[in-house]
């Protein structure tokens, strides 16, 4: 999963510690954080900015990994900076670029 989006990852299963992984290296073989633990308490998908932790401050997005029965085995975390841009000022600004590069045109 690192390797594919480049971002910070973490993940563990519900019985052992996992791995923290950054900038296509392992960190950490024995790392857990506050809330790859709350995903492991329920089984949720989690949306958080932790207060603590190496990623505290951050925006992380947890999500469970489930058994066939849907039972928690597992979470994998990453730091999601998608949640740090202004996404309307991001489409707005291409509104203008585009009103631009056609007012070029004629």
């Amino acid at each position: 999963m690192h390797s594919l989006i480049g971002l910070p990852t973490t993940i563990r299963s519900l019985k052992q510690k996992g791995l923290r992984l950054e900038k296509g290296e392992i960190l950490d073989r024995d790392y857990t954080g506050p809330v790859l633990e709350e995903v492991l308490k329920t089984n949720k998908v989690v949306h958080e900015v932790p207060i603590e932790g190496i990623y505290k401050g951050k925006n992380v997005v947890v999500a469970p990994i489930r058994s066939k029965k849907g039972e928690v085995i597992g979470a994998l975390g990453i730091v999601d900076l998608l949640a740090t841009i202004d996404i309307p000022s991001v489409f707005q600004e291409y509104i203008h670029v585009m009103e631009e590069v056609e007012d070029a045109k004629k």
